[in-house]
């Protein structure tokens, strides 16, 4: 790394003004709208960043003491680059040629609402917006047809004009963007009557949407280029679709797994029976063994939600909740009262909780 006396061509105890006087000279001779030779805008960055440091006491101090000089990412004043010194010493002048008159649209954000269904097995969907579309009338031109935009005879479809001002360093010419053309390089002497000279109007279009299944509520999908078109006929911007899925009356979600209860009647649940029940995929019949108990849950494979990524589905998981009858007639009550004498054997007793791995009920 050069040594910052050496780069300004002064002496280490230098005073603050012939540290001034050293960069003023120098500048003069290296100013890119000077001298354009690609060393002289090299040994200009050498020379800014070396005044900046020793200009600045604390800095010097620090390089000095062996530091590097410098706060920042590696150049003048640690809170800005080469860019800004040279605005803040020169009055911008950075730009070199017109800019484009294109620029690229604006994002855009829609809520999508799928049922859990529509999650479990993906959707397609058309949804109408409210967007800007490229003007069919100029295709974007921005020009009223058979027109075309004029060179700027201003800046002469450069985009910049120059002008010289004083400043610390003497007279130094700048360069501006030229306000008749905006910096663009070309004006518009007819513009579009469709689309009023911005190469886009307003219009509704249908946006046709491929959910993919497995989606999560809260997840954000991107849709490139599918946003609004730019002025000037500039790129589309994206599109975010954020995804909000709504509760299901029977069946809930966990992971790529679909939960649910099934009630089953005490009797049922004693001697065991086959039943069928609806899910996603139509009626499926399931088995409950005899003496089955509350909070056992039957596994069923691959009928759960698709898995986002990858092939194959999650699985249906049926909790039963074996339901105890509060209402019975003179007939059940007796029966009832049968199987209790039969099995009266059996007490009623307090038994010590246990608890399975991860702190997780364990039922007996």
């Amino acid at each position: 790394m050069a040594d910052h006396y050496e780069v300004l061509g002064v002496a280490k105890d230098a005073t603050t003004d012939e540290i001034k006087k050293a960069y003023r000279k120098l500048a003069r001779e290296l100013h890119p709208d000077v001298n354009d030779a690609p060393e002289a805008q090299e040994r200009f960055k050498l020379v800014t960043h070396a005044y900046e440091v020793l200009s600045d006491n604390d800095q010097r101090r620090n390089y000095d003491m062996g530091g590097q000089g410098g706060f920042g990412n590696g150049f003048p004043g640690g809170n800005f680059g080469f860019g800004d010194i040279f605005d803040s010493f020169f009055g911008g002048g950075g730009q070199r040629g017109p800019r484009s008159r294109a620029e690229r649209g604006q994002d855009a954000l829609l809520r999508v609402e799928l049922t859990l269904q529509e999650v479990v097995f993906g959707v397609a969907k058309s949804i109408e917006i409210d967007t800007a579309v490229l003007c069919q009338t100029c295709s974007g031109s921005c020009c009223r047809p058979g027109t075309s935009p004029k060179v700027c005879e201003v800046c002469r479809g450069s985009g910049s004009v120059q002008r010289e001002v004083r400043s610390l360093l003497g007279n130094i010419v700048t360069s501006q963007p030229c306000n008749a053309c905006k910096g663009y390089g070309q004006v518009i002497p007819e513009p579009c009557v469709d689309c009023r000279g911005q190469g886009r109007v307003r219009a509704r279009r249908t946006l046709d949407l491929n959910i993919p299944a497995g989606v999560e509520d809260g997840l954000r999908l991107q849709l490139g280029g599918q946003g609004e078109v730019g002025f000037a006929g500039g790129p589309n911007g994206d599109i975010y679709v954020d995804i909000a899925v709504k509760n299901d009356e029977i069946f809930g979600r966990k992971g790529d797994d679909l939960t649910c209860t099934l009630e089953v009647p005490l009797h049922d649940a004693v001697i065991g029976r086959h039943s069928q029940i609806e899910t996603f995929d139509g009626p499926i019949d399931v088995n409950i063994e005899a003496g089955v108990q509350t909070g056992d849950v039957l596994h069923i494979k691959g009928k759960g939600v698709t898995h986002l990524r990858g092939s194959g589905r999650g699985d249906l998981l049926v909790t039963v909740q074996v339901l105890t009858p509060h209402k019975l007639d003179s007939k059940q009550k007796e029966l009832f009262k049968q199987l209790a004498d039969l099995r009266k054997s059996e007490v009623v007793a307090l038994k010590r909780h246990k608890t399975g791995f991860f702190g997780k009920d364990k039922r007996h």
